[in-house]
């Protein structure tokens, strides 16, 4: 592949990528315009992400996305010229809109050539954009976009004349991949360029100049007779990137002082007036010489114009009208009296590819381990300044480790928001009315994360919005209001991060619960549940309360799926409910699955990790005390109350000396307090997560392992599952053999 060949491809990744990102901005403003449809600040967003990805699909090619989103664009531009209001109807035409968009990113992305797939996508793009053109009917030509000015009419063609443009670039229009230059060429293929001047008051001094900075601004005098359209056309692409005013050959007085106004502070005077276009730069530069008395006229008239002020000398040539001098004027008085505000390097963000992350992330782990090793090292040679340097080491490494963790962290209301348009489309579809309300959208944690949780989360709105929320005219008859509550929210809490999924709907009976359990098997006639147990009832596989089977529901599949599924991400999901009142459904998950705090303890040869977020306190193990039933399982009395515990010696079959006095490591988890006998405390340890093994993946109270220091592996223990062999009083002897 040649070297150009893997820059389009690199560039073409990236376009892919931003365009998902605008279409996802363009989904979440037209979610906002319900609630607030006159929000001008977000039609314009909504039309700026419009605009891009027809702009951006142009460079590469992308005709069809390109034919498509212009529709979609020309009616965002009626919509953002007052023209049209969205209302319901083009409200669910623009959601489909945008999901065609989708559509057509990612058949071009994934290059598919299936001619009947295509023809189909077309079909069904070509039928909306016939709705789309409906709103159009009345529509004249777009007018300038982004943030152009114009003082002609855009549809009138204009005869020949001078046109005068003014451009100012963005600071990060080099950095988007823009030459200023391409704009000059386009609008010599137009017309003739009469006089240019580049504006470059903006520079910065050259020890502190970036060059992938662009501080440059062109005024120009174009002379053609090109419709307005066409001078747009030079800036379809960069109008994002530029501020740009133009004033057709018909300009007046006015438009001048207009112009003035709008500019950029530029300070002093003359420049003010070459910069709108308002006087020559060579009627400036003669005026200027005979201020400074180096005019060849040698009369008294000129002798007595030198000593006025540059502005009346311009107005006493006629050079310029006083009107456009003061509008100057002010313009130099305001911008002198406001400081110019330092420039904010801070802002800039840089892309990373997530598997460049993710090996920073695991040299880092490899990093912990070392850094782990030395420090045992130093201990056992008993050497005080070594022992210091690697006490500093391991601090060092710490910053290293939460730094490196912190790069991968993402706000979870990016999740959280995507469920807006579930909301919306699914109460819709069920003839309900619900508001998601979405609280802790800040919160942060790991992007792999973030990425697995997602299908958990959506099983858990909807059914919400299925089972939960009821109709309108039962939740008026219940006394409650017509529209129903899904909230989401999240936050940190001892390590770990909360999200909590609740509604205000009808809440589960556990009782009705247990009866679909027993009428499906799934619980013995004469067993007897506690309240907690009735409502867990809805994780157990197959199990579902619907009584018919729907696009949405009643498979016997979803909350079985969403609890194997966290619990695959080493979280946890509790419910509570209240017939009537709502549910509310807790899920626990670590920040990372990379790099976790753990609790190293000895059983016989063997080491083992806690997850430390579990560990509430350790206890000694008196044996006398010690009720064991069934092999490992057993129970002691802890503070006038029973603690279930586990003998992991037996529970992993380890072999080696037991220690004289043991402990016990009183753990927490979603099935409430439970116990771990150990043989020894280690105390605290960073932990570096592995995987294990394909081999290995299906063991029970695994979840992974670590490298100690010293080289010897350790398996960190799957807390919620042993905990489950503590609460039920079982244990196969073939668990685990060490």
């Amino acid at each position: 592949m040649s070297e150009e060949s893997g820059m389009y491809d690199e560039a073409l990744t990236l376009f892919f990528d931003e365009a998902r990102e605008m279409v996802q901005q363009i989904e979440d403003a037209l979610l906002s315009m319900e609630q607030d449809p006159a929000n001008h600040e977000t039609i314009n967003a909504l039309f700026r992400a419009a605009h891009t990805v027809k702009g951006s699909a142009g460079i590469f090619n992308l005709n069809r996305v390109v034919r498509f989103t212009h529709e979609v664009e020309s009616v965002l531009d009626r919509v953002r010229n007052d023209d049209l209001m969205i209302d319901a109807a083009l409200s669910d035409c623009l959601f489909r809109s945008c999901d065609m968009m989708a559509a057509l990113l990612a058949e071009a992305e994934q290059r598919i050539d299936a001619p009947e797939a295509m023809a189909q996508l077309d079909q069904e793009a070509d039928v909306l954009k016939a709705q789309l053109s409906t709103y159009l009917v009345s529509a004249t030509a777009p007018s300038v976009s982004g943030q152009a000015t114009a003082t002609a009419t855009p549809a009138q063609p204009v005869t020949t004349g001078i046109w005068h443009i003014s451009l100012r670039f963005g600071e990060d229009a080099f950095r988007n991949g823009f030459d200023p230059l391409t704009i000059i060429h386009y609008l010599k293929s137009i017309g003739q360029i009469v006089a240019i001047a580049t504006i470059d008051h903006d520079l910065p001094d050259w020890a502190q100049c970036d060059p992938e900075s662009c501080h440059l601004g062109f005024e120009i005098d174009l002379q053609s007779n090109a419709a307005l359209a066409d001078i747009e056309g030079a800036f379809e692409f960069v109008r994002d990137d530029c501020v740009i005013h133009i004033i057709s050959p018909a300009r007046s007085l006015p438009d001048f002082v207009a112009l003035i106004h709008a500019l950029p502070d530029e300070r002093r005077l003359g420049d003010i007036l070459v910069d709108s276009g308002a006087v020559t730069r060579a009627a400036l530069d003669a005026a200027l010489s005979l201020q400074a008395g180096e005019s060849p006229v040698n009369a008294d008239p000129a002798t007595e114009l030198a000593r006025l002020p540059l502005g009346k000398i311009l107005i006493a040539q006629n050079q310029v009208a006083a009107d456009v001098v003061d509008a100057a004027l002010l313009k130099q008085a305001s911008a002198r009296d406001k400081p110019r505000e330092p420039r904010n390097d801070d802002a800039r963000f840089v892309r990373v590819p997530a598997d460049k992350l993710d090996e920073l992330i695991n040299l880092v782990g490899e990093l912990v381990i070392c850094g782990s090793s030395a420090s045992l090292q130093a201990l056992d040679l008993r050497d005080a300044g070594l022992i210091g340097t690697t006490q500093q080491m391991s601090g060092l490494v710490e910053e290293i480790r939460n730094g490196a963790l912190s790069l991968r962290m993402v706000q979870i209301g990016e999740t959280f928001a995507r469920y807006r348009r579930v909301v919306r489309d699914v109460s819709g579809e069920l003839g309900k009315q619900v508001q998601l309300d979405i609280e802790g959208a800040e919160t942060e944690l790991d992007k792999s994360v973030v990425e697995k949780i997602g299908d958990p989360l959506m099983h858990l709105v909807r059914n919400a919005l299925d089972h939960g929320i009821e109709m309108p005219d039962v939740r008026l008859a219940a006394g409650k209001p017509a529209a129903g509550t899904i909230r989401l929210s999240a936050q940190h809490d001892s390590g770990n991060i909360l999200i909590r999924v609740t509604d205000d709907g009808r809440g589960l009976d556990g009782e009705v619960l247990l009866a679909k359990a027993r009428e499906r098997g799934l619980v013995a006639p004469g067993q007897v549940l506690s309240e907690v147990d009735k409502l867990n009832l809805i994780f157990a596989p197959g199990f579902s309360t619907a009584e018919k089977v729907t696009n949405l529901s009643g498979r016997g599949v979803g909350m079985d799926v969403v609890r194997k599924n966290i619990e695959a991400l080493r979280g946890t999901v509790s419910l509570s409910s209240k017939p009537g009142a709502g549910t509310l459904i807790e899920i626990r998950l670590p920040l990372t699955l990379a790099i976790i705090d753990g609790f190293l303890v000895r059983i016989g040869t063997s080491s083992f990790i806690i997850p430390l977020h579990a560990v509430v306190e350790c206890i000694d193990a008196d044996e006398s005390r010690l009720q064991l039933h069934h092999g490992a399982a057993g129970r002691i009395d802890l503070r006038g109350g029973v603690l279930p515990f586990l003998d992991l010696r037996s529970v992993f079959s380890v072999t080696g000396a037991q220690s004289a006095k043991r402990s016990i490591v009183v753990v927490q988890s979603e099935n409430g307090r439970s116990g771990l006998l150990v043989d020894q405390l280690l105390g605290e340890y960073q932990t570096v997560i592995k995987p294990l093994g394909k081999l290995f993946q299906n063991l029970r109270g695994i979840s992974g392992s670590t490298v100690l220091g010293s080289g010897e592996v350790a398996l960190i223990l799957d807390v919620g599952a042993l905990m489950k062999l503590a609460a039920e009083q079982k244990y196969d002897d073939a668990l685990v053999r060490m």
